[in-house]
């Protein structure tokens, strides 16, 4: 029992990574992409994410310190929670096929998809890898988890407005009528 516990969340995140890596190698053309800028810093971000995440011990004690007691209720609840975000993650990188991108991206024959899990929320991707996030540091119960948290909200939200902004020019009214439909992270909230 004590393995499940060292090493069920390395499990999931690392077949998370490589399915996603795997993915990615079948992708339409890019006709519009964001900076270079742009994705370094996002990179840094999530980097900086993870490393709160995964590293045992920080300097900055406050870090370390527990947000919520650290019990089976709290680490089984997390990894239910990472385990289904990260699900609803891979489900929506499924409906986007070949028009799913890394980077802030326009494509060649770029389509819009409002299917699947694209009818619940126009980002799904954001919100099963915020959901996977949210899971993680609760089962790690500390405050670093929540910075982690707050982090990646804060990058995907940069992320999201600009791909909003790219996606109206695209698509137009369609686009337009989609977003008035469905939530763009959480649904009937965000």
């Amino acid at each position: 029992m004590q393995y499940i516990y060292q090493y069920l969340f390395h499990a999931l995140w690392i077949g998370y990574l490589i399915y996603w890596w795997t993915m990615a190698v079948n992708v339409k053309v890019t006709l519009r992409t964001e900076s270079p800028l742009s994705r370094i810093a996002r990179s840094v971000s999530m980097m900086l994410a993870a490393l709160l995440l995964i590293l045992p011990k920080w300097p900055f004690l406050f870090l370390d310190l527990n947000f919520l007691p650290q019990s089976n209720l709290s680490f089984w609840a997390g990894s239910a929670i990472t385990a289904g975000g990260l699900g609803f993650s891979i489900w929506a990188r499924l409906f986007l096929g070949k028009n799913w991108s890394q980077a802030v991206t326009i494509k060649a024959d770029h389509k819009l998809i409002t299917s699947g899990p694209y009818a619940l929320v126009r980002h799904p991707i954001y919100t099963g890898l915020l959901f996977g996030i949210a899971g993680t540091a609760l089962a790690l119960g500390r405050w670093r988890g929540v910075i982690a948290v707050l982090l990646v909200f804060t990058v995907l939200l940069h992320k999201l407005r600009m791909e909003e902004k790219w996606l109206a020019e695209q698509f137009g009214e369609p686009y337009k009528l989609y977003c008035g439909k469905v939530s763009a992270i959480i649904p009937f909230l965000i």
